[in-house]
């Protein structure tokens, strides 16, 4: 039986480990590809086409909210992409759902939790948490809005953006990428025509729609317990 092949997106190495031993536990014959920030997904999404599906965390460098998971379901809609973070606001859960999530799974799953969600979405299908109902309020039409923009950009304009939104100046972003300003400006441009803003400021409070709440803001969560982290 051919090895499953799934991309660990994280930016705390001990979790990305932690999580590679549950998986071989869950799925048997697995080859975990590592990604600790936004730039290293993108470029392990393209090295690794054929991989099965990626776990990804909603808090990584490079990432603004949602953005990491609309990027990933825009760029590669084949690749099943499960949220695995330690946030379980229940709002939180539908809107990574309602951006195209596979699976919600919190940081303290077990591995049983784990493989009954994995095995779900390798099956074509939706997994959900024990005890989310989905019944809460999700993502607003504005929000899906602005995700379907985001969509339109290109993986380098994107950057772009997620530099901007760091408050990065043209020429650090121009370094940053072993570009010209020149390129930079082209890049801006387009961006702000794609998200229908006219400045740097707009484009900001524009993405912030995507913004994830704390992961203490659990008013509205579930609860689960023991696992991997």
């Amino acid at each position: 039986m051919t090895a499953r092949k799934v991309i660990v997106a994280d930016d705390h190495p001990l979790f990305r480990e932690a999580l590679s031993l549950a998986l071989g536990q869950a799925l048997g014959d697995v080859l975990v590809v590592q990604a600790g920030d936004m730039d290293e997904l993108q470029q392990v999404t393209n090295t690794h086409d054929s991989a099965d599906l990626v776990l990804l965390d909603l808090h990584m460098p490079g990432v603004q909210g949602f953005s990491a998971l609309v990027y990933l379901r825009t760029h590669h809609p084949e690749l099943p992409v499960c949220v695995v973070s330690a946030n379980n606001n229940g709002m939180v859960i539908q809107r990574a759902l309602d951006h195209g999530a596979a699976a919600f799974i919190h940081k303290s799953a077990t591995v049983d939790e784990i493989r009954v969600a994995l095995e779900t979405v390798l099956a074509g299908d939706i997994w959900q948490p024990a005890g989310f109902d989905g019944n809460g309020k999700g993502s607003a039409v504005d929000e899906l809005a602005v995700a379907e923009r985001l969509g339109e950009l290109t993986p380098q304009q994107f950057r772009v953006l997620m530099m901007l939104a760091d408050g990065l100046l043209n020429k650090q972003i121009a370094y940053e990428l072993g570009i010209s300003e020149a390129t930079v400006k082209a890049h801006m441009t387009a961006i702000f025509r794609k998200l229908e803003v006219s400045n740097r400021t707009q484009a900001v409070l524009l993405l912030n729609q995507l913004a994830v709440d704390s992961p203490d803001q659990t008013a509205t969560g579930f609860q689960s317990a023991g696992g991997v982290a």
